[in-house]
């Protein structure tokens, strides 16, 4: 059984997705509690639905790319074998992960996009740091900036495991406490080898929307 806080329909609003249809599985739980996190509302509670029933709800949506996320959603062991079983459907399947947990028992076919915490969430110190030799060239590394600290935080970061690395990089303002046009000129002005990506279903329907 998983225990799940949504399910739902929607654009891609982050990685190098964004833009596209996707169906979403927010599983609940969470061993962060990140100062800016917007889905606080994952942390407790949630509903009990099988692996079928899960696959089930999310098959109803006829789109062919789902995205595992939460809270964190490793640390519910089902969700090892939800990603692959979407997997084994043809699902493009992202596995959304907070970096504190180990990956490399997940389907290497799936999408890894790890979120790497940064001063300003107030979790820097929990990070598996060991997660980055699991990354392969399809996955992801997110960094939320909240702050110039956390911006140069974040260069310290990917100079140490980053460089010539296969995986996408991606650096996002945090929604309220950092403006956009400050990280993109800090990101320019270092020629930074990174993508810029601004949360675009916040900007469709607000920052304070669920199921979207």
């Amino acid at each position: 059984m998983l225990r799940v806080t949504e399910i739902f329909a929607s654009i891609q609003g982050e990685t190098s997705y964004v833009g596209l249809p996707f169906a979403f599985v927010r599983l609940t739980g969470c061993n962060l509690r990140c100062r800016y996190c917007d889905t606080t509302y994952a942390y407790d509670s949630g509903e009990e639905f099988s692996l079928k029933e899960v696959i089930s709800r999310v098959e109803v949506f006829g789109i062919p790319r789902v995205t595992v996320t939460g809270g964190e959603p490793l640390l519910q062991p089902e969700a090892y074998d939800l990603a692959t079983a979407f997997l084994d459907r043809g699902f493009t399947t992202l596995v959304e992960t907070n970096g504190t947990v180990p990956l490399g028992a997940l389907d290497p076919r799936a999408v890894k996009v790890m979120d790497v915490k940064c001063p300003g969430s107030g979790e820097d110190r929990k990070m598996l740091w060991e997660n980055f030799s699991s990354l392969t060239p399809r996955d992801e590394v997110k960094f939320v900036i909240a702050s110039e600290e956390d911006y140069r935080y974040a260069k310290e970061i990917m100079a140490k495991y980053c460089v010539k690395a296969p995986f996408t990089v991606l650096l996002s303002p945090a929604f309220g406490f950092l403006a956009p046009e400050k990280l993109a000129g800090w990101m320019v002005g270092d020629g930074l080898t990174a993508r810029f990506q601004l949360q675009l279903h916040k900007l469709v329907w607000g920052p304070d929307a669920r199921g979207v």
